[in-house]
């Protein structure tokens, strides 16, 4: 895990903490073949420089974003923005389950949509995977 990711959770709130700690350590034992790094002030993770999930803290909540979610047919995934991506919102460490997390991920790294590239397509994206 980047050093940065690092960073990022210990300027957090203890609670906020030990859930970006776990997302963290399971995003990278489910991806390992994944780049982390900080991105738009937030930990990121991409494969062949896609992004396809990262976390933030916001007011209230951990969100957790998967860039490509909203195809993953995940009832519990909620739409996020006006392109593919959907989100988790936690705000206790309770409320994380593994077993669900860990099909999120395989499902991030098997059905991706080209976020790289999207802005030499003016803001169309095509399905890679």
């Amino acid at each position: 895990m980047n050093p940065d990711t690092t960073k990022y959770n210990e300027s957090l709130t203890p609670v906020d903490k030990q859930i970006c700690d776990i997302l963290a350590g399971e995003i990278t034992k489910h991806l390992p073949e994944a780049e982390n790094k900080i991105w738009h002030a937030h930990p990121v993770w991409f494969l062949d420089g896609n992004p396809v999930v990262g976390y933030s803290k916001l007011k209230d909540c951990v969100r957790l974003l998967f860039w490509s979610g909203q195809s993953f047919d995940e009832e519990s995934l909620k739409k996020e923005g006006k392109f593919k991506a959907a989100e988790y919102r936690y705000t206790a460490v309770e409320q994380m389950d593994k077993k669900a997390l860990k099909q999120w991920l395989v499902k991030a790294r098997d059905i991706q949509w080209d976020y790289k590239n999207i802005v030499r397509r003016k803001g169309k994206l095509e399905r890679l995977k």
